[in-house]
């Protein structure tokens, strides 16, 4: 868990969909650290370009693996202004259903965690399943989504198009 992080559903600029950003405020969102060689910031600069990259101090870090020790600058990329997603940005679901079965090689808990420390989840969301629009869709399997499904009963059903 990041204390201090604020993570929403905002639209970015892509054409179609919103994606998820992270401000600096109140609040906490959990997520995942890892390692990447300072030559290759340059390459993550670039694909995130619209969001900046700023240091994160070590003690707003909780690691929640036992043993686990922050060596190293750590860095988190953030937007100071979030957009809400509407009905022609909504929230994809193929994107939701992407991060969340990331979420779920962790744990159910650490994706119960995801959903509950995002902010925007009553934004428009579209079911694109059949015909996603998020075009990097990875490691979903069917029972993943099952338990996706499931994790959502809490925020309101995405609508088709």
């Amino acid at each position: 868990m990041v204390s201090g992080l604020q993570r929403h559903w905002g639209h970015t600029g892509s054409p179609v969909m919103s994606h998820l950003v992270v401000r600096e405020g109140e609040g906490q969102c959990n997520g995942v650290l890892i390692h990447i060689e300072d030559d290759a910031l340059e390459v993550f600069d670039i694909r995130e370009a619209g969001y900046q990259r700023v240091p994160l101090d070590s003690k707003r870090i909780q690691v929640l693996e036992d043993g686990f020790v922050v060596e190293g600058p750590v860095y988190v990329y953030v937007t100071d202004e979030v957009v809400a997603p509407c009905y022609t940005h909504p929230i994809a679901q193929s994107y939701v259903d992407t991060v969340l079965a990331g979420c779920l090689r962790y744990s159910a808990d650490f994706a119960e965690c995801f959903i509950s420390s995002t902010l925007g989840w009553h934004f428009p969301r579209i079911d694109d399943r059949r015909q996603p629009v998020y075009q990097r869709v990875a490691g979903i399997e069917d029972s993943d989504r099952v338990l996706i499904d499931n994790m959502l009963q809490c925020c309101p059903r995405p609508f088709k198009r």
